[in-house]
């Protein structure tokens, strides 16, 4: 192109080509972000190369501009994508200097930690196996579950206190669950389960009796988080249906499954309590010489009692043929008086330190 037109423009011209290659050669040994600038100024800034060829362009004839400044853009953008590669560069160098040497791959890997078992896992893991000797199963269904199966089927009728709006996290009304059916009434709202005792009602609708089963899981109530609270917990459900269970098979249950907890020198009572879905309700205190500051104390450790018999009519069972006994667990509670801890938030804190001392 130079050859045809003024000397002027072919001057010009053979500056322009030369520039891309003199860039490379200054970016070829550039070791950091001032040299990088420095050579950006050296090419674009107001006294640099591309920007003095660019002040020329004003002396050519003028139907010669329009063909130059092609060129000019044609240059400036391989100036351009040659900056934008030494900027990557120097970049990545960056980051490979902070990570340090290459490693090696023919080397022995490092032994890494090991992934240990929560200690609420290895309580609850403690606690089904107890109950896998006495021949219980376990039964588990959704966290998200229906008010009549967590309140109406279990005798809790609409003015009472657990169905209190402030106790319970209730999902919209107009919430579509998709894997949790309603009952045939199609009556109430979703909520996060209270506990999980709906769960026996579930079990309770297959029909298939005898029955001896163990609900684990977690619930939810809105309770105020402190050292003996939280919004979130787990229990453990137990439910036995024979045709003649009795208050003699409850105790010796609830015996066997704290002796294997908490030694064979445990002591157990009952105390006459009230729960809407059992009859005759108890509260169940424990006191044992192996428990630290509380060691030789009376201490509450949950509620038990036999089946009620409207929950069993709720489910289409006959009270006259069947009877049982069902209770709650709570895992946090038997955690904390098997380790000694104080606060129930240490659980749910993730701190290594913590965790550890229990594998």
């Amino acid at each position: 192109m130079g050859s045809e037109g003024p000397e002027e423009f072919a001057a010009l011209e053979g500056r322009l080509r030369q520039l891309p290659a003199a860039l490379n050669d200054k970016l070829h040994a550039l070791d950091g972000w001032a040299a990088l600038e420095a050579a950006k100024a050296e090419f674009f800034g107001p006294n640099g190369a591309l920007t003095a060829v660019s002040k020329g362009i004003g002396n050519l004839p003028k139907d010669w501009r329009p063909k130059m400044g092609k060129v000019l853009n044609e240059i400036r953008g391989q100036l351009e994508v040659a900056l934008e590669k030494a900027r990557k560069r120097i970049e990545e160098d960056e980051i490979v200097a902070k990570l340090g040497k290459r490693p090696d791959p023919t080397l022995t890997a490092a032994e890494g930690k090991a992934g240990l078992r929560h200690p609420l896992s290895i309580v609850l893991r403690r606690v089904v196996e107890i109950f896998h000797r006495m021949g219980f199963s376990v039964a588990e269904a959704s966290e998200i579950e229906t008010e009549w199966h967590c309140f109406d089927a279990l005798n809790m009728p609409a003015t009472h206190a657990a169905r209190d709006s402030m106790d319970t996290f209730f999902l919209p009304d107009d919430a579509q669950v998709a894997n949790v059916e309603k009952h045939e009434s199609g009556d109430g709202r979703y909520l996060l389960r209270t506990h999980t005792t709906s769960v026996q009602i579930r079990e309770f609708i297959k029909g298939t009796l005898p029955l001896r089963v163990i609900a684990p899981g977690r619930v939810f109530r809105r309770d105020t988080v402190n050292a003996t609270h939280s919004a979130n917990f787990h229990q453990c459900d137990v439910v036995h249906v024979d045709r003649q269970v009795s208050v003699r098979d409850l105790k010796d249950t609830i015996d066997f499954l704290l002796c294997n907890l908490f030694g064979q020198s445990v002591e157990t009572r009952f105390r006459p309590s009230f729960f809407p879905f059992t009859e005759p309700s108890f509260e169940v205190d424990l006191r044992s010489p192996d428990l630290g500051k509380l060691s030789g104390t009376w201490i509450e450790i949950f509620g038990c009692g036999m089946i009620h018999p409207k929950v069993f009519q709720a489910v289409g069972i006959d009270p006259d043929q069947w009877s049982g006994q069902a209770w709650g667990i709570g895992i946090e509670r038997i955690a904390m008086l098997l380790y000694g801890i104080d606060d129930v938030r240490h659980f749910y804190r993730n701190d290594e330190r913590f965790l550890r001392q229990f594998n």
